[in-house]
């Protein structure tokens, strides 16, 4: 088996600067299959930029993005977009959009055959817990914060990717609709085997849904490890995150 098999994405010694100034600085990190890796983070620390390098939403100053085995610079931007999930806050949906083809979008890119469109949009509705029947025909403006989330999960999933990307997808939401989403989506990934890096700020979110934590600080990963382990830590910015939980009991 080759290394590519088991690593889904890798960053090498990657940099990424905007006009000199150092966002990320000698990141390495593999990012193996079927594990959820969170990058947590204080606003600026670099977790987004992290996550727009894997599809290229953005291109490393310096080093390397493998994703699949290859340099994301040498995938064509909307094949590679094309074959991730990417969820954002509020489901980034089209509002112009009916649910249904917000959720069957890349399906559609792909000229896939109606009939097979529409069986896999109300297969992944009622995979995230929306009865198609009820909301297919509605548009993002009809749907709480909760169910357009849920519409952004089911259109990162319909084209079955194997790497999902989300960008603290549930943070505006009220604590009780996060709370539910966040078990539902954590069942959800590690029923359907898929990779997810998910970025946030909230270390319950982290611990509730990590395989690994990738603690970042300044632009750097100062701390990789499963949950339990991050528990345990003694490193300052560490303990900090732990005190927030603490005090939240």
């Amino acid at each position: 088996m080759t290394p590519d098999q088991t690593k889904i994405v890798e960053f090498r010694d990657v940099g990424y600067s905007i006009d000199g100034v150092s966002i990320l600085a000698g990141l390495d990190l593999q990012i193996e299959r079927g594990e959820v890796l969170v990058l947590l983070g204080e606003s600026g620390c670099g977790k987004t930029t992290t996550l727009k390098l894997v599809n290229r939403l953005i291109e490393p100053t310096s080093g390397e993005v493998i994703v699949e085995g290859h340099s994301t610079t040498a995938w064509d931007p909307i094949e590679l977009r094309r074959g991730v999930g990417y969820v954002i806050q509020d489901g980034g949906l089209f509002p112009h959009f009916t649910v249904a083809e917000n959720v069957g979008v890349v399906l559609s890119l792909k000229k896939t055959e109606e009939t097979k469109r529409t069986n896999r949009v109300n297969e992944m509705l009622d995979l995230v817990g929306l009865n198609a029947s009820k909301f297919a025909a509605r548009y993002p403006h009809e749907l709480s914060g909760g169910q357009r989330q849920r519409v952004g999960v089911a259109r990162a999933l319909a084209s079955d990717p194997d790497l999902l990307l989300l960008d603290e997808p549930f943070g505006a939401l009220d604590v009780i609709t996060r709370t539910n989403l966040q078990k539902e989506f954590a069942k959800l990934v590690r029923d359907l085997g898929k990779t997810a890096v998910f970025v946030t700020h909230d270390l319950h979110e982290a611990m509730l849904l990590a395989t690994r934590i990738a603690l970042m600080e300044r632009g750097k990963i100062v701390l990789l490890d499963g949950p339990d382990a991050f528990r345990r830590s003694e490193m300052p910015l560490a303990r900090a995150y732990l005190d927030t939980v603490l005090l939240a009991v």
